[in-house]
C-alpha cells in the first residue's frame, strides 16, 4: 500500500488530516503539497495554518490571510489570526451595545473585558484553530481539511481543547444564570448557542457538540495525523514523544514521513558523511516507528515553493515518483 492509499473518505463527511512535527522539518511544504494533490484528485480541500508564525503565504507565493481564499480549483487556504477573530467579536459587541439598555450594556462590558483577556492569554492561537475545526466539522462544506500545524507542543495543546472548551462553557453558563438582567444578550453571544428555551438544554447541546468533536478527532476513518521527521535525533525523539501523547487522545498517526533525505553521492566527502549519518538515523526511525507507514522524501536541489514545485512534491510523496521523473513530466507538459 502506498502512502496515497491511506486517505479515507466518508460520503457527506469531511476528512481531517493533521500534519505535524518538530519545527523546521518541512510541515508547511508537505501540508501544501498534500492539499494540492487532494485538490487535483477532485476533492474540495481547505488547508488551515494553525502556526502563529504562518508560512503558507510564503509557500504558495501569494497572500492568504484570515479568510478562506481560493488558490486553485478545489483548493482553499486560510491562515488563522486570533487577533482578527477577537477584533471581529468585539466589533459585534459594539454593534449590539448601540441597540440595548444600560443594564445589558454593563454585561457586554464584562464580556468584552473577558475577550480582551482571552486574546492575550496563552492558547489563543489554539482556541482560534479549534473554533475553525468546529465550524468545518459541523458544516461538512469541504471533502478534506488539511491542518498545517504549529510545532509539536502547540499542536498537543490544540488537541486538549475539547476538555478546556467544555469547562469554559460550563463557567460561562453559570455567569449567565447569575446575570439575569443580561441573559438574553449573553444567549446571543454564546458560542454554539441555539434557540432552546432553557439553559440546561443549551448546555446539553453544547456538550454534545464538544463530544462530537472528540469523536471525530479520534475516528481513524475520518481523522488522521501525519508525523514529519528529518533524519536527526532531536526530531526523532520529539516525534516519538508526540506520538505517545497523541495515543492518549486516541489520535490515529497513520504515517511517518522522513523529509530531506540525502542522496548517495560518491565524489563528495561531506555528502558521504551526511548520507551515512542519515542512514543510521533512518535505521532508528524504522525501529521506533515500525508499526507506521514510513515514507522517505529525498532532498530537493531547489527550494520547494510555488504551485509547480509543491505539486511535484505531492507526486513524489503520494504517487511514488522520483524527483527526476516529475521534473521530466513537467518539461513534457
Amino acid at each position: 500500500m502506498g502512502i496515497g492509499d491511506l486517505f479515507k473518505f466518508k460520503e457527506g463527511k469531511t476528512t481531517f488530516v493533521f500534519v505535524g512535527g518538530k519545527g523546521g522539518v518541512g510541515k508547511t511544504s508537505i501540508s501544501a503539497a498534500t492539499a494540492i494533490w487532494l485538490a487535483k484528485h477532485n476533492r474540495k480541500t481547505l488547508i488551515v495554518s494553525t502556526d502563529p508564525a504562518h508560512s503558507l503565504s510564503d509557500s504558495f507565493e501569494t497572500y492568504i490571510g484570515p479568510d478562506p481564499k481560493l488558490i486553485m480549483s478545489n483548493l482553499y487556504c486560510v491562515e488563522i489570526d486570533p487577533e482578527v477573530a477577537m477584533a471581529r467579536q468585539q466589533e459585534e459587541l459594539k454593534n449590539k451595545r448601540s441597540l440595548i439598555d444600560s443594564q445589558q450594556a454593563m454585561g457586554l462590558d464584562m464580556l468584552e473585558d473577558q475577550l480582551d483577556l482571552a486574546s492575550s492569554a496563552p492558547g489563543a492561537d489554539e482556541a482560534a484553530a479549534f473554533e475553525i475545526f468546529l465550524q468545518v466539522m459541523t458544516t461538512n462544506e469541504y471533502d478534506v481539511v488539511v491542518f498545517d500545524t504549529a510545532p509539536t507542543g502547540h499542536t498537543l495543546r490544540f488537541l486538549s481543547f475539547p476538555d478546556l472548551m467544555e469547562s469554559w462553557v460550563g463557567k460561562i453558563l453559570k455567569v449567565k444564570s447569575k446575570l439575569s438582567t443580561v441573559k438574553s444578550t449573553f444567549k446571543n453571544l454564546m458560542p454554539f448557542s441555539d434557540d432552546e428555551n432553557t439553559e440546561q438544554l443549551e448546555l446539553e447541546e453544547t456538550k454534545r457538540k464538544i463530544e462530537e468533536a472528540r469523536k471525530v478527532m479520534s475516528d481513524p476513518e475520518q481523522t488522521t495525523f501525519k508525523m514529519i521527521v528529518i533524519p536527526e535525533e532531536m526530531s526523532i525523539y520529539e516525534s516519538e514523544r508526540g506520538i505517545e501523547v497523541l495515543k492518549k487522545y486516541n489520535m490515529n498517526v497513520d504515517s511517518v514521513i522522513v523529509n530531506q533525505v540525502m542522496p548517495d553521492i560518491d565524489n563528495c566527502d561531506f555528502c558521504q558523511s551526511r548520507y551515512k549519518l542519515q542512514q543510521k538515523r533512518i535505521g532508528l526511525i524504522n525501529q521506533k516507528f515500525h508499526d507506521k507507514t514510513i515514507f522517505q522524501i529525498p532532498l530537493f536541489k531547489e527550494e520547494i515553493k510555488g504551485l509547480n514545485k509543491l505539486e511535484e512534491l505531492g507526486q513524489v510523496l503520494y504517487e511514488n515518483k522520483s524527483i527526476n521523473q516529475v521534473e521530466k513530466d513537467a518539461i513534457l507538459l
